[in-house]
């Protein structure tokens, strides 16, 4: 049977093999949120802006990731989550899923309805907004770079994602204020960013019920039309999240450390981790970034030490310093554009 044939009728995916797979458009995979799981985190979602008095019900629809078009009062929800097999493809290929339980689907939800929402209302434009948040306008960066102990933004996505850009910062703080168990009120007791939520509160009560500005919107990146390959989709997703992928720094780190099985007489995780503080200490005084960064950063160096079982030699110095000196590599590069390593 051709892929032609394949493509005229519809596809089982538990069925197919990986290659045939990769090989689909996202058009031909012929799947919906209706039926799923992700079903009953919609209704929920709609119930909580219920409970909170707003009439507001964005459309939801599968995309080719999580998003909220710019401007565009809709959601996409991350194609993957609607059946088991894409989701099995999409851990292989990424090491990860996002939003893959409940949990982390319906902050992911709270978030990007915070987006539709700001957009289907126009709240941007407010005066006391632009105040609060910045300019809606401003570019989005290719990469930001956070503080961490920052009391000005609310704590919701993983990475300090509030910091990221004035439209992400509205969305956090709307997602925070939206959850059911955030006890925002305490919990941000103290912090400059209950100023956003009580804005948000305070605004969320004058829309209520109102009619939004914008009732529906384009949905971009929608997989019922994307012709687009599986396999193009991944090949595109890699590249660009090559410096997450636990495979990142292997090439270097087996130019630091000799193979595994040789005659090595110690544990590389071991060695970096007895000589931490030192590595942490250093590449601060010299780079003048936070340890909390360099740690961050150490702490993959270690474990991915330990998953490939590499082993340091018998003098700890040699090793030790060149893992201080390849951090600081990659800390200068991220202090000057954002990311780990240079672009090609």
């Amino acid at each position: 049977m051709t892929d032609t044939m394949l493509r005229k009728r519809p596809v089982d995916l538990t069925a197919i093999s990986e290659e045939k797979l990769l090989k689909l458009r996202f058009c031909d995979l012929g799947i919906t949120i209706k039926g799923t799981w992700l079903e009953e985190c919609v209704d929920a979602l709609y119930a909580e802006l219920q409970s909170h008095g707003l009439s507001f019900k964005p459309h939801y629809y599968l995309a080719d990731e999580w998003l909220a078009p710019d401007t565009e009062p809709v959601v996409g929800i991350a194609f993957y989550l609607a059946h088991p097999r894409l989701r099995e493809l999409e851990q292989r290929m990424m090491h990860e899923i996002e939003g893959g339980d409940k949990t982390s689907c319906m902050k992911l939800l709270r978030h990007e309805t915070g987006h539709a929402l700001n957009y289907a209302y126009r709240l941007h434009t407010r005066k006391r907004w632009k105040q609060l948040f910045g300019r809606f306008s401003d570019e989005y960066p290719d990469r930001y770079k956070y503080r961490p102990y920052s009391r000005s933004f609310v704590l919701h996505l993983d990475d300090w994602y509030a910091q990221y850009h004035p439209d992400e910062d509205f969305a956090e703080t709307f997602a925070v204020w939206l959850c059911p168990d955030s006890n925002w009120q305490q919990r941000y007791q103290g912090w400059k960013a209950l100023d956003k939520l009580a804005y948000v509160d305070t605004l969320m009560r004058e829309i209520g019920a109102k009619e939004p500005l914008k009732k529906t919107g384009r949905k971009h990146w929608n997989i019922t039309t994307l012709k687009t390959t599986l396999k193009t989709h991944y090949k595109r997703k890699t590249e660009f999240y090559a410096e997450y992928s636990p495979d990142f720094h292997d090439a270097h780190l087996a130019r630091i450390f000799p193979a595994p099985g040789s005659a090595a007489p110690g544990k590389a995780y071991r060695t970096l981790t007895k000589y931490k503080k030192d590595i942490v200490d250093n590449v601060a005084y010299w780079t003048g970034e936070r340890k909390y960064i360099i740690n961050r950063l150490l702490k993959g160096l270690i474990k991915r030490c330990r998953e490939r079982a590499l082993v340091s030699g018998a003098n700890d110095a040699s090793p030790v310093m060149r893992v201080t000196a390849y951090i600081t590599s990659l800390i200068m590069n991220y202090i000057h554009t954002g990311r780990y390593r240079r672009k090609k």
